[in-house]
């Protein structure tokens, strides 16, 4: 069996924002090794979609960098605020990065995430506990974990808004310590 090995990408633009802090909070199972990478500080270009005309090479530079953690990953774990009801942009970026990569014959991307695991930690800034504008986000994770025919493991979800404000989530912070099982 081969060892569990967690990637964390993190998309928050705040430097130790909510969803990063929630994030580690989770415990890795025994025996498995852990990487995190953030968006903030690995900027990709700008994704062209070019399937249809040029096509696409493999990636180079922080693209590269970000596509081997990701193929290395046997539990990929997506961390991102919900910023207008959606995934930050510099997590959009990253996944519109993934049309790029799936095309890449050498890369076998769909084939080596097939099976795989992912994970979501999401926080919202909803203060209404009748609503959750991170649903759609959920909704997305989800639908790419279909399409890629990943094992969805749901979203871990807290509720903050100013810095720090996730250490008052003391359900998500108590979720947090169990969620990656």
């Amino acid at each position: 069996m081969t060892a569990r090995h967690f990637t964390f990408i993190v998309g928050s633009t705040r430097s130790g924002g909510n969803s990063e802090t929630l994030a580690r909070k989770t415990v890795v199972p025994a025996g498995a090794t852990q990487d995190w990478l953030l968006l903030r500080d690995l900027p990709l270009p700008p994704f062209f979609d070019t399937r249809h005309s040029t096509g696409y090479v493999a990636p180079d530079g922080n693209a590269k960098r970000l596509c081997d953690a990701t193929l290395a990953a046997t539990d990929l774990v997506l961390v991102t605020p919900v910023n207008w009801y959606s995934v930050s942009w510099p997590m959009k970026l990253y996944l519109d990065h993934w049309s790029a990569w799936m095309r890449v014959p050498s890369l076998a991307f769909g084939d080596t995430l097939k099976g795989r695991n992912l994970w979501a930690v999401i926080v919202d800034s909803d203060e209404d506990p009748t609503t959750c504008s991170a649903d759609p986000v959920i909704d997305t994770m989800r639908k790419t974990a279909e399409y890629m025919e990943m094992k969805w493991h749901g979203a871990l979800l807290g509720h903050a808004n100013k810095p720090g404000e996730i250490a008052a989530d003391t359900d998500a912070l108590e979720e947090a310590a169990t969620y990656l099982k």
